[in-house]
């Protein structure tokens, strides 16, 4: 079943992966395409559950996000 996302996956230089939904501002990442895809599924989970309940999302301690 699609949810419609659409999500960046980049190979980092160090051999990483970054997995970026753009909409949801929401990223993540891990040493495999499926590991940084699983965990952006979770962060993006818990994300919506915080918006949710009104609570704080942690800050993003990110690269990409000091751009």
């Amino acid at each position: 079943m699609s949810t419609g996302r659409e999500i960046r996956l980049i190979e980092e230089d160090d051999g990483w992966w970054s997995a970026i939904d753009e909409e949801a501002g929401v990223a993540s990442q891990g040493p495999t395409r499926q590991e940084a895809l699983e965990n952006l599924d979770e962060a993006t989970e818990l994300t919506a559950e915080a918006r949710n309940d009104d609570t704080a999302a942690p800050e993003p301690d990110a690269p990409w996000f000091d751009s």
